[in-house]
């Protein structure tokens, strides 16, 4: 078999699993689940092999028995060596604990891992909440006000000095104000519209609320209008695999 007829038929092969995904969209059927178990079976031993070659092996074994140092080549800088630290052994046993969950008998040791993530991951809550949400609270606090008249938009820093650069940067142009206030506004109207824990008489406040309860709408309408679009773009990928990569460029041009 030549390598073009092999190709043909890999295609072929993806053309079948792309119908049998896209049969459910008729109705549930024995062709949907034949490729669903079989993506699953895939996906499960891929996973398998991807947890040992891209976090067990660097991060536990190579920890544990220490690795040689790697030259570097091609202006590509090498690895230094690192020595062996037989305290990560202990990791092993402590994991095999969790498969214990399969056994009724001595399921009750899979709590021990289990409370050992949980104690961990809630002491680092802290530091992971201000890193996800202090940038955040920062940029939130925008200038309104523009600091310059000189030209409403930001001008072009790619051929200025440095200097005048971080001039540019830091100051706030109309076109910027424009934009920062619109921000603060929305930011203030989206969190007036939770606060549910006292009434609301007065008609700022009430106004504040509805707005903020149409731009929450706006906002999740971009939103899945943005995830409808992604599930087209999939759908014309396939359809350009099956009717231009695999019919005719594949099937018809032979």
């Amino acid at each position: 078999m030549s390598y073009q007829n092999y190709l043909v038929y890999r295609m072929g092969a993806g053309v079948l699993a792309t119908i049998g995904f896209y049969s459910v969209l008729y109705r549930e059927n024995k062709f949907y689940r034949f490729f669903e178990h079989m993506y699953i079976g895939l996906a499960v031993g891929y996973s398998i092999v991807a947890l040992w070659t891209e976090t067990l092996h660097d991060l536990w074994w190579h920890r544990m028995l220490g690795a040689h140092a790697v030259p570097g080549a091609n202006g590509v800088p090498g690895q230094p060596a690192t020595n062996a630290h037989w305290a990560w052994m202990l990791l092993l046993p402590i994991g095999l604990l969790g498969y214990t969950v399969f056994n009724k008998k001595y399921n009750w040791l899979s709590r021990i891992p289990i409370g050992m993530i949980i104690g961990f991951n809630a002491g680092q809550q802290i530091q992971i909440w201000f890193n996800q949400y202090g940038p955040q609270m920062k940029d939130s606090m925008r200038p309104i006000f523009p600091t310059t008249i000189k030209s409403f938009f930001v001008p072009d820093t790619l051929h200025m000095a440095t200097k005048q650069a971080a001039e540019v940067k830091n100051t706030v142009y109309a076109s910027q104000a424009i934009n920062n206030f619109l921000f603060v506004l929305t930011l203030t109207c989206v969190l007036s519209y939770f606060l549910f824990s006292f009434d609301v008489k007065s008609k700022v406040l009430r106004g504040m609320n509805t707005l903020g309860r149409w731009l929450l709408m706006v906002g999740f309408g971009a939103i899945f209008g943005s995830t409808v679009a992604m599930r087209f773009t999939l759908v014309i990928d396939r359809m350009y695999f099956i009717f231009i990569e695999f019919l005719k460029q594949g099937v018809f041009h032979r």
